[in-house]
């Protein structure tokens, strides 16, 4: 799934609210999760935690619900299908697959090597003058995603830089904590070429957040590394210091003089706002947005979104979604949905900050053998929980979402990996002991 996303996104381009679909990357999906089904049935064994199975399955309430309520039994079976593959599905098979931690960082440096991979195409547009079309010049980095999904390169690049830099805490492999650093370090050019704002808040916010887990020294050393290298590349190379500083800028302008985009953005989330108050519980139905837009936006809504370069012409994309995960949730699902989707998501996060707590503090000070798994958990969690905010599911990229659900819930609620000879922490070592001498009496008692 994640190789996949290497290539020329489908023609027809992202769409926002749940729709859109990434092509190969899609199909591979379901026959991982198919495959899943299989294995799980002829095992006949549970395949999930209770608590997992508990967490995973709670969004289905809210999406089951509101199939109900949309518009067409056809529009509700293509939402319900999207919000079960992206938030159920593809994540328990994930869980379901990931056996130890040597699979979950084999995960998590396969969104390094994509994040750089994109990010090359990106930097490559911008130098070029072949990416999207950004204040007249085509120099908005986009990657293979195209003009049409300007949010796929920003969220390939950040789930990569936010991996490498978690995997640059990796105790005793030097090695590869260089080559995490080095990645971490190339990853930001790209991430600053594409111009996305709500992308830069939720990297910094979970880079800062994966720093305060890894140790305040730690964090303390690293800032100063990375201040170091902003000044050289900004200050010393100019690299995009104009258009960079004035798109900082617009960051803090959005209730001054906000631009056209930030405009529609608040009155999408106004108009979502004024729908749950119409249908409080159950919202307006799945992939119901788009049809009570009009009647509850105001006239300060533009109509659509112009969009061109990357190969593509002017296209005038409709807008189909308030562009915050939260409020379309709000909208369509009602307080039933977001409660469920939304409060899995904070579970998953509690879970997941807790199992840290068990790796943070290792005898040579360097932390657990799995620091850095838990690091990757955490940042991948709370970058996409921040990141919902300014943006929502759609587009080819969407299926890398559900792959961090899915590692995020396998360090959270997954079945706990057994420790290698020599490796284990105290309470890990205690643990096989107990296991040890059960197996040891059983064995005893068989033998009388």
């Amino acid at each position: 799934m994640i190789a996949l996303l290497a290539l020329p996104a489908p023609a027809e381009g992202a769409s926002s609210g749940g729709g859109g679909t990434g092509g190969a990357a899609d199909a591979v999906s379901a026959v991982v999760v198919g495959y899943c089904l299989v294995r799980a049935v002829r095992s006949r064994q549970r395949p999930l935690s209770r608590t997992a199975a508990v967490l995973l399955g709670l969004p289905v309430v809210g999406i089951t619900v509101a199939a109900f309520g949309a518009s067409s039994a056809a529009t509700g079976v293509a939402g319900a299908a999207r919000y079960l593959q992206i938030f159920v599905l593809v994540p328990a098979a994930v869980l379901m697959l990931i056996r130890d931690a040597h699979h979950f960082r084999l995960l998590a440096w396969s969104f390094v090597g994509l994040g750089l991979w994109q990010g090359v195409i990106g930097v490559h547009q911008n130098l070029t003058g072949t990416g999207a079309s950004y204040m007249g010049e085509d120099i908005r980095a986009v990657g293979t995603f195209g003009s049409t999904d300007v949010m796929g390169m920003a969220t390939v690049v950040s789930y990569g830089l936010i991996c490498a830099m978690a995997l640059a805490f990796r105790p005793q492999a030097p090695r590869w904590r260089t080559a995490a650093v080095v990645c971490a370090g190339l990853l930001t050019v790209p991430l600053a070429l594409s111009f996305s704002r709500g992308a830069w808040i939720a990297t910094a916010a979970a880079c800062a957040v994966v720093l305060v887990l890894a140790g305040v020294r730690r964090a303390a050393r690293v800032l100063l590394v990375a201040s170091a290298a902003a000044v050289v590349l900004v200050a010393g190379f100019g690299v995009g210091s104009a258009m960079l500083q004035e798109r900082l800028s617009s960051i803090t302008q959005v209730t001054d003089t906000p631009d056209q985009s930030v405009t529609d953005r608040y009155t999408m989330w106004a108009a979502s706002a004024d729908m749950w108050r119409e249908h409080p519980v159950t919202g307006v139905g799945l992939k119901g947005f788009p049809d009570h837009r009009d009647s509850h936006a105001s006239l300060a809504l533009s109509s659509g979104s112009d969009t061109a370069g990357a190969g593509s012409g002017f296209v005038r994309q409709p807008l189909l979604s308030p562009h915050n995960m939260y409020l379309l949730v709000l909208s369509e699902q009602g307080l039933l949905g977001l409660g469920t989707l939304a409060g899995a998501w904070a579970a998953l996060l509690v879970c997941a900050v807790r199992r840290w707590n068990g790796q943070r503090a290792g005898r040579d000070g360097t932390g657990g053998p799995r620091l850095d798994c838990a690091l990757v958990a955490c940042g991948l969690l709370v970058w996409q929980l921040i990141d919902f905010v300014y943006a929502d599911i759609g587009g080819p990229s969407t299926v890398l979402t559900a792959i961090a659900f899915g590692m995020a819930a396998w360090w959270a609620v997954g079945a706990r990996e057994r420790p290698a000879a020599g490796t284990a922490g105290t309470a890990d070592l205690a643990g096989s002991v107990g296991l040890a001498d059960s197996v040891a009496v059983r064995g005893e008692a068989g033998t009388r």
